[in-house]
């Protein structure tokens, strides 16, 4: 269901200013942080387990793609949990990592688009761009 149009270019965008030459254990906190206010900013409007549903389905479609995201779990509290993938992740290189974050993030704004028709879309990339890592400099605002 990946959509290179709107989504993409809006968190090519943001990864390009939030993501620039971190290390992989910075990358994963940095996914946790962008799916943890992205859940939070729909978990009222949807519901927990319409959540958890879409959230389950795009790690699944994500693990095909990337498969050492496989590990990657749903966390109903924070949205996902990377625990198991941090415990490898010295074997990983940030390109794949990065590769594997997009992946995830477009998928999910795709879905969640499409079935609000995308109304929450404005919010959502709102929500997204003010994501950033405590102490990581963040150059210039949303796309």
């Amino acid at each position: 269901m990946l959509d290179e149009g709107r989504h993409g270019a809006f968190v090519d965008a943001w990864l390009g200013r939030s993501a620039q030459k971190l290390p992989p254990e910075l990358l994963l906190q940095l996914l946790e942080a962008a799916f943890g206010a992205l859940w939070d900013r729909t978990r009222t409007t949807l519901g927990e387990v319409t959540l958890t549903a879409i959230a389950e389905r795009v790690l699944y479609n994500a693990s095909e793609k990337f498969p050492f995201l496989s590990s990657v779990e749903v966390d109903p509290t924070t949205g996902i949990q990377c625990s198991e993938l941090r415990e490898r992740i010295d074997s990983m290189s940030s390109p794949e990592l990065i590769d594997g974050l997009r992946f995830i993030l477009v998928e999910l704004l795709t879905v969640l688009g499409n079935l609000t028709a995308e109304i929450l879309t404005p919010e959502l990339h709102s929500e997204l761009s003010h994501v950033a890592l405590p102490g990581t400099k963040r150059r210039g605002k949303g796309p």
